[in-house]
């Protein structure tokens, strides 16, 4: 088929608004209360609220980033403000040897102010209701890390199987509560079944048949292979196997510590109370202490696409990978279209890319999207659209090909008409919240998302906590990543054990598994500056290249970049983002800095094993300058 000369790119995604950030500090304050060797402090946030409108068109109301870019941390759920008069939170057990604040910054304890709008905003009169009712949650909940779950069924019920709502499931069996899972279709959910899983097996194969094809890359390493080739159905299996395996595993894990694993969909009845069943048999009731929804996500599909699962497909229906077209249109530069245009390039399809903003990629740092546009895009068969929407897509029938219009992203005005042999909508991801019964319990959802506090615990349509039932993952739109709907469980878990627990969403990192790698964590160069500009500090940043680096030079993949954007004044880490060899891999080393509040002035003192990938970080950290008036305790030298 002719291809029609593209020069421009097109995408059909949406980045939900950007965050505006407080500036919290931790105090800490005795409690008259005390045993032997320990003191009890309870740790309190001060934080500075800043609000600011946010606008989105109605036509992509749903539209998401897929992935997840973190420009996109924020959500239609309200969080509640904690001020230092009236926060309640369990005592939490610290030394009681002098302790420098400085250190006493956990991943649990750091507050985000998320931006509201006038869809979402809470009546300030409501804040200290909420407040005192947060405080009575903690102190009916602080009777250790045990609960009973005397005249409930059980202490824990969870409305889905994902990941998330399996890592809350096994942390709440390790806190001695009894607990149930229910799960409509198959335990794994998306990122297992129909996500990061299987898409993580076909990325595979397409990385090895990078390696093969690039005849320069394994000339120089003094490698001959004969032509590469690929069977479809055995790379199609081998998706779907692992996808099975690591169900399996999941399941097992549940079963082996006790979860019970309850068949069908789950809804919620009133308070403290869930219904479960399969279409079109008898629905069970069962009462839990305390409720989660974690139902997770779907594909979105913008109106004026045809879906028929062969020709117009979502990630969902491309995982399986029935065929390999010669010729696809990937509606969505995120990361589910970036990693898929890798998949489809190395197996010898041609890409093209639509995108509704101007550029490729929106979601990632600038500095870093221009490079991965240069490595990942331009040497390929790619070629792209921007600033365009596919109003209208109709599948190939009775010979003809599969038909894509394109209009002006601002006039709306007809550009041009795509005949391609296959289009992937990937578009982003909207909440699966229908049919949970939330009108029983006073809660309306917020463009499909459920809204939900800093500590997830879910709203009703007035603003108040609905008393024990909490919402994570995907379904409350604050992250919409597999991990970030673990830990977000597993806070819930630390909260109703009677520990007061708040999620850091900016210590979560985010990776697209391209080859190279790309992955990030916190702040872009342009949300930082932006946050500098409101509370007044500069930010500085450095670099380093994988060109600088033994181990990438042995593997001959010196092609990556990594960057740091920090507080010069006081070595605070507010991003890092990386492209290159295994950066996926290399990015937690930063996110666990900013969760457990390490400077670079302490960070840089760490020592990494040479040669390894890991130096690419290490080189990094001591590459910033930070003011030589701060104090590292790390620089002072330690009796033995």
């Amino acid at each position: 088929m002719p291809r029609s000369n593209v020069t421009d790119s097109l995408t059909h995604t949406l980045i939900t608004p950007p965050l505006s950030f407080n500036n919290g500090t931790i105090e800490a304050k005795p409690r008259e209360k005390k045993t032997s060797l320990t003191s009890f402090f309870i740790l309190q946030t001060k934080t500075t609220t800043s609000s600011s409108s946010s606008s989105s068109s109605s036509s992509s109301s749903f539209t998401m980033q897929a992935s997840i870019s973190l420009s996109a941390v924020s959500s239609p759920s309200t969080i509640i403000n904690n001020n230092k008069s009236d926060r309640g939170g369990a005592p939490s057990s610290i030394s009681n040897k002098s302790t420098n604040l400085r250190n006493l910054r956990f991943c649990g304890l750091r507050t985000e102010a998320l931006r509201f709008s006038s869809s979402n905003r809470i009546d300030l009169s409501k804040q200290q209701q909420q407040r005192r009712f947060s405080k009575q949650v903690f102190a009916s909940s602080s009777n250790g890390s045990t609960s009973s779950s005397k005249g409930f069924d059980y202490d824990l019920v969870i409305i889905g199987a994902g990941v998330g709502g399996h890592g809350a499931a096994l942390h709440a069996v390790e806190k001695g509560l009894k607990t149930a899972i229910i799960e409509g279709d198959v335990v794994g959910g998306t990122c297992v079944n129909r996500g990061c899983v299987p898409s993580k097996a076909l990325l595979a194969v397409s990385g090895r048949m990078r390696e093969y094809q690039n005849e320069h890359h394994l000339k120089a390493l003094g490698l001959q292979v004969s032509a590469a080739g690929y069977d479809r159905q055995g790379v199609a299996d081998h998706a779907n196997n692992l996808a099975s395996k690591i169900r399996s595993n999941l399941t097992n894990s549940m079963k082996a510590i006790g979860v019970d694993i309850l068949t069908g969909f789950g809804a919620v009845l009133g308070p403290q109370k869930v219904k479960y069943g399969k279409v079109g048999s008898s629905e069970n009731v069962i009462t839990a202490k305390n409720i989660i929804i974690a139902t997770g996500s779907v594909p979105f599909v913008p109106k004026g696409i045809e879906v028929d699962g062969k020709t117009v497909i979502t990630s969902d229906h491309a995982l399986k990978l029935e065929f390999v077209p010669d010729w696809i249109a990937i509606v969505g530069s995120g990361y589910i279209g970036l990693e898929f245009s890798d998949v489809y390039t190395a197996l010898g399809s041609e890409v093209t890319f639509v995108e509704a903003l101007d550029q490729l990629m929106p979601g990632f740092d600038p500095e870093i999207g221009k490079l991965a546009q240069r490595i990942l895009i331009n040497p390929r068969k790619i070629d792209y659209h921007t600033g365009v929407f596919a109003s209208k897509i109709t599948p190939a029938k009775d010979g003809k090909p599969v038909s894509i219009e394109l209009i002006d992203a601002k006039t709306k005005e007809l550009k041009h008409t795509l005949e391609v042999d296959a289009a992937l909508i990937a578009t982003g991801r909207a909440p699966f919240t229908k049919g949970l019964g939330l009108e029983n319990i006073n809660v309306e959802t917020q463009r499909g998302f459920i809204p939900v506090t800093e500590r997830m615990q879910v709203l009703d349509k007035d603003g108040n906590l609905v008393p024990n039932l909490y919402c994570i993952g995907d379904a409350n739109g604050k992250m919409m990543l597999a991990h970030a709907a673990s830990a977000q469980g597993i806070s819930v878990v630390e909260q109703v054990c009677g520990k007061d627990h708040v999620l850091n969403h900016l210590s979560i990192p985010a990776a697209c598994f391209t080859h190279p790698e790309i992955s990030m964590v916190g702040l872009t160069e342009p949300q930082a500056r932006e946050k500098a500009e409101k509370e007044g500090f500069e930010v500085s940043i450095a670099k380093t290249s994988f060109k600088a680096n033994t181990k990438a030079l042995a593997e001959n993949e010196g092609e990556g970049l990594a960057k740091l954007i920090y507080r010069p004044d006081n070595g605070e880490i507010l991003g890092v983002h990386i492209l290159g060899l295994h950066a996926a891999d290399l990015i937690h080393e930063a996110s666990n800095a900013i969760a457990l509040g390490t400077r670079i002035q302490d960070i840089k003192f760490a020592v990494h094993a040479h040669p390894t990938l890991s130096e690419v970080l290490d080189e990094l950290f001591k590459s910033a300058k930070v003011s030589d008036n701060i104090h590292s305790p790390l620089s002072e030298p330690i009796a033995v």
